[in-house]
């Protein structure tokens, strides 16, 4: 069985990173969502705002709930901002919502790794819980070959979590530099709000990353031990 002790030590890294950059997250949004930006404009307006200097005419906005639930999805054109981020005219919504139009910038300007991305979902989608299945049977079994085909497809999430990181980070650039041309992040101390929220959420994708490639290595680290036995 995968589930054993040495997994516990394989994922133990991962896990504290993530909860690590999780604490780090929301203790920069909480900061600085109480800290109103210099325009004084919600997530909202800045949105709307950026959206038409930028020309990204497909682009609608809804309202999503719970906290830190902002995304954009390309496959829609939309772009979702939560209660806290639409409402408030805070540095840290400033921050969220440019960041999550520079995905929209990204969707607008065919940028390769989020096709890229696009295209591995459904891919990811059936590797992440049936190569989990397989590497199960396949140890239970001492079928070898079929836990191999189990690791392969769960190295589509291994994949889809190294994509994301540039992606991440690209959209994070996109947003500074959005940020600043359109003279809505004109202080010292807005600047250190918006890196302090958008290097935070950074760490959470790398924290991913990371807890992804051990989760892979414990797997074929299972196979060759299993291979080795037979």
């Amino acid at each position: 069985m995968p589930f054993n002790l040495t997994y516990i030590f394989f994922i133990l890294p991962g896990l504290i990173l993530s909860i690590i950059a999780s604490i780090a997250v929301n203790s920069a949004y909480k900061k600085w969502s109480r800290v109103s930006n210099t325009r004084n404009m919600t997530g909202l307006q800045v949105a709307d705002y950026l959206k038409n200097r930028y020309q990204l005419d497909e682009l609608r906005f809804v309202q999503t709930q719970g906290t830190l639930s902002d995304h954009y999805d390309p496959s829609s054109k939309t772009l979702a901002l939560s209660q806290g981020t639409s409402t408030i005219p805070s540095v840290a919504a400033m921050a969220i919502t440019a960041h999550e139009l520079g995905h929209a910038m990204q969707d607008r300007d065919n940028y390769a790794p989020m096709k890229i991305r696009r295209v591995l979902v459904p891919v990811v989608n059936i590797g992440s819980n049936v190569g989990m299945i397989l590497v199960v049977i396949g140890m239970v079994l001492n079928l070898m070959g079929l836990a191999t085909i189990g690791v392969i497809l769960f190295a589509s999430t291994t994949l889809f979590s190294l994509i994301t990181v540039p992606i991440e980070l690209n959209a994070s650039k996109r947003a500074k530099a959005m940020l600043e041309e359109s003279y809505l992040m004109t202080s010292d101390e807005e600047r250190k709000g918006v890196n302090k929220v958008l290097n935070a959420a950074a760490w959470t994708y790398v924290a991913g990353l990371i807890t992804s490639i051990l989760q892979l290595l414990y797997y074929v680290s299972l196979i060759g031990g299993g291979r080795r036995r037979s």
